[in-house]
């Protein structure tokens, strides 16, 4: 799939996107902070996924094209090095409700907040 527009509404901290297939999903930075796929968040391998606290109020500070396949978002906590490809942000879009409910699940289960 391939996004036919992209649009970051930093004022409420989301990022829309819509594909070519009519798909749309609208993001919160702080999902997409917590899902980057960058080796800080992800890890070098099996196992090292970290769980992201403190970014409840993380935003959005520019959208970067990548090549044709890609986008850096780049976050008003200076975290940029997460390139999210079409395939991963369409993924994400059609996993968000699971993936934030795990998300929520791990805060809780390590003792830690969603705030700074």
């Amino acid at each position: 799939m391939t996004p036919t527009e992209i649009r970051a509404n930093r004022a409420e901290r989301r990022l829309s996107v819509t594909f070519d297939d009519g798909a749309q999903f609208d993001f919160a930075a702080e999902l997409l902070r917590v899902e980057s796929p960058s080796a800080e968040v992800q890890g070098h391998g099996p196992g090292e996924r970290r769980t992201i606290a403190g970014k409840r109020r993380v935003g959005i500070s520019g959208v970067e094209p990548v090549g044709h396949y890609a986008v850096r978002i780049i976050f008003d906590d200076g975290h940029d090095t997460g390139i999210f490809s079409w395939d991963y942000l369409y993924r994400l879009g059609a996993e968000q409700d699971r993936r934030w409910r795990d998300y929520l699940a791990a805060l809780a289960a390590a003792g830690l907040s969603r705030d700074a």
